[in-house]
């Protein structure tokens, strides 16, 4: 097979397909099964296989090509991996972005995070969030409560492995709105339907456990994790989470 740039079509929306060719779901399972295998190792993977997995039910042929064009991917980076860089910096940063409404089958977002820790990616998620969402400020103050789960986690683990991290954490957000929300209980129409446990993100934030920042798009590491991006983004944004070619790896 021919090699491809990027695991997943730049801007492609696949749904279920219903009026589609069905194709063996055993099949299709273990070749889903054997990409989240490599989510372990490889987040640049981690996307398009939580695309996939939701469509395990009923796969077609458009889902099959998808697939396969992962595989495609794969071929040509087969000597990627992560590099941690001795001597990088080593303070826990935070990414944090959302997809509003890119499900076209229910209209849910995409949460994504990405965890650095010594200029590589440490833990990352691509996950469809449990509620519609009516506004963008909404999904991404959700994706970013999701984040701030995550990094009390990280600080207990690191915690534990005798690693001195006592600075509040940084997450970085591209939205605004968001920032401000976890400060103060502000823009009251876009997040008045926000549920009541997500509100605890503005508790870390007072505590200071956390810290919102903004950051600008083109560096919002996390954007790999919630949509189909172009070549070249998605391939700079693969470089920030330190996966690159391993040189010597057979």
């Amino acid at each position: 097979s021919n090699e491809v740039s990027s695991p997943i079509v730049p801007g492609v929306k696949i749904s279920k397909d219903e009026s589609g060719i069905a194709v063996d779901e055993t099949y299709f399972k273990q070749v889903v099964g054997s990409l989240m295998y490599l989510t372990a190792t490889r987040p640049d993977m981690m996307f398009v296989t939580s695309l996939l997995s939701r469509f395990m039910a009923k796969p077609t042929e458009l889902h099959m090509q998808a697939a396969k064009r992962a595989f495609r991917y794969l071929k040509g980076t087969m000597n990627y991996g992560i590099h941690y860089k001795k001597g990088g910096d080593g303070g826990l940063l935070a990414f944090t972005d959302s997809d509003y409404a890119g499900d076209v089958e229910d209209r849910k977002s995409t949460s994504g995070y990405v965890f650095l820790l010594s200029s590589g990616a440490v833990t990352w998620s691509s996950k469809k969030q449990p509620i519609i969402t009516l506004s963008t400020t909404e999904a991404e103050f959700v994706a970013a409560a999701v984040c701030a789960c995550q990094a009390i986690w990280m600080k207990r683990v690191l915690k534990e492995l005798e690693y001195s991290n006592e600075k509040c954490t940084l997450i970085r957000c591209d939205n605004s709105s968001t920032i401000k929300l976890s400060k103060n209980p502000v823009m009251h129409g876009r997040s008045k339907h926000i549920d009541v446990i997500y509100h605890f993100l503005r508790n870390l934030t007072k505590e200071g456990s956390i810290a919102l920042i903004h950051c600008g798009s083109k560096d919002q590491v996390a954007d790999i994790m919630t949509k189909p991006l172009k070549v070249d983004v998605f391939q700079s944004l693969r470089s920030m989470m330190g996966v690159c070619e391993i040189v010597g790896i057979n």
